[in-house]
């Protein structure tokens, strides 16, 4: 059997380490420009025309810039080479990293939800806003939305999570400038109290997509296995690894945005173990080449045929 060949149909990785790393640099720089000209645009104009919703989508987009910064700096980290100290590489940093923009996101919005309700305490103080808080707003939610859409875009095609995560950041941004300028509709129509009910609506979303995106990332640094479906599909190129006769106990664990992969994979008892070395070694480069999989270990157990498990033995025969 010539187990030199059989890698020749492995499909190429779509993205390499350096790939999404320009991307994430890239979309990100993009990102801190738009909140730059966001935040001071929507804090300054909110203090101007009385707007605390204006205020609280500014200061939401201001944490979006120090969460861009996050990526910035995990990025880099994550990029690093393996050592003796980090065997597996430090492709944690962007897990770690989308902990961080969930905790900020966490922290932002229960500040939002006080600083609401404050208001809400004592309604009499809520002043009539500015038409030029609505422009402002209208535009923020338009940028925004673009933004979002293009860093999903980046995200899906590099297979990033941490990117995700800062491109649904953005989405948070888009959906609370719908809410803070129906809000400052509301103000402008006669009803103030609609404003700071606006901001206390933001709160309670970033607050929650904040939750989210920690405990996902929580679950990530404590091993969690890749979906179903992920795991069938490193099971499928196993299994069709020729001389690979069935796998069992494949366990997985994420590091960033790959995955760490144990199997346990059967061949012909009957060869010899160098052969059941070599196809061990083919098999774990298919998985390689074909998936998002940093390193596969494998344990080699000798299958027998169905028929001949309960054949009987020279003694038995003879009988």
């Amino acid at each position: 059997m010539d187990f030199n060949d059989l890698a020749d149909d492995a499909e190429d990785p779509r993205h390499t380490p350096a790939d999404r790393a320009q991307a994430a640099s890239r979309s990100t720089w993009v990102s801190v420009g738009v909140n730059v000209v966001l935040s001071t645009a929507q804090i300054a104009v909110g203090i101007l025309s009385k707007s605390q919703g204006l205020i609280a989508d500014g200061i939401h987009s201001l944490s979006d810039l120090i969460a861009d910064f996050v990526v910035l700096v995990a990025n880099h980290h994550s990029q690093k080479e393996a050592d003796e100290e980090h065997p597996y590489g430090h492709q944690r940093f962007e897990t770690a990293a989308s902990l961080v923009l969930g905790v900020l996101l966490l922290v932002v919005g229960v500040g939002m939800l006080w600083s609401a309700f404050r208001k809400l305490e004592d309604p009499d103080t809520v002043q009539r806003v500015h038409v030029a808080a609505l422009w402002v707003a209208g535009s923020a939610l338009v940028v925004k939305e673009l933004l979002f859409r293009y860093m999903l875009s980046v995200a899906k095609r590099v297979k990033s999570s941490m990117l995700v995560a800062n491109a649904w950041h953005a989405r948070s941004d888009a959906a609370s400038s719908l809410v803070v300028g129906v809000g400052i509709i509301g103000n402008l129509a006669g009803y103030p109290i609609l404003d700071p009910i606006a901001a206390l609506i933001v709160g309670f979303m970033v607050a929650k997509m904040g939750w989210s995106f920690g405990w996902d990332a929580l679950h990530d640094l404590m091993d969690r296995a890749v979906d179903d479906d992920e795991i069938a599909a490193i099971r499928q190129t196993l299994v069709e690894t020729q001389g690979v006769c069935n796998v069992h106990d494949i366990r997985t664990r994420k590091m960033g945005d790959i995955i760490v992969v144990d199997a346990h994979i059967e061949v012909d008892a009957t060869i010899s173990v160098e052969e059941g070395h070599d196809i061990a070694v083919i098999a774990r480069q298919r998985v390689l080449q074909r998936h998002r999989v940093l390193n596969l270990m494998t344990h080699v157990d000798p299958w027998r045929r169905p028929d001949l498990d309960h054949a009987p033995t020279g003694s038995q025969a003879t009988q």
